[in-house]
């Protein structure tokens, strides 16, 4: 079992920057991928990115087009979503989630454990 608390969340105004934390408990975290989601009023949750258990693969949605970067530390049990450039679209629940596979980290059905979100609100 691991226990997932994000953190971060807000409102900006469009252009800004936002960074996203989620801190893991439990089983050794180093073990897991991370993976950050988001789902937007009405809308299907969407993969976000993924990193692989040290930090050295990590891919994106195709949305995120160089804006957002995941990294993580292993010794601090916490992954981070740094954001950038922010557009109104981009307003969403954000949630972490930890799995067993990079190959399946793009999908829901991927992930074991789900934190309970954090809200980020982009302005126009």
């Amino acid at each position: 079992q691991v226990q997932l608390v994000e953190s971060g969340g807000g409102l900006v105004q469009a252009g800004g920057s936002l960074r996203l934390s989620c801190a893991a408990s439990g089983r050794t975290f180093s073990s897991f991928v991370m993976g950050w989601f988001r789902q937007a009023p009405g809308k299907e949750r969407k993969f976000v990115a993924a990193i692989d258990w040290n930090g050295s693969s990590t891919h994106y949605g195709d949305f995120v087009k160089g804006r957002f970067t995941v990294s993580r530390d292993n010794a601090k049990n916490t992954v981070y979503l740094q954001m950038n450039s922010l557009k109104p679209e981009d307003t969403a629940v954000y949630y972490c989630a930890a799995g067993y596979y990079y190959g399946t980290s793009t999908s829901e059905r991927g992930y074991d454990y789900w934190g309970q979100g954090t809200q980020v609100t982009v302005s126009s």
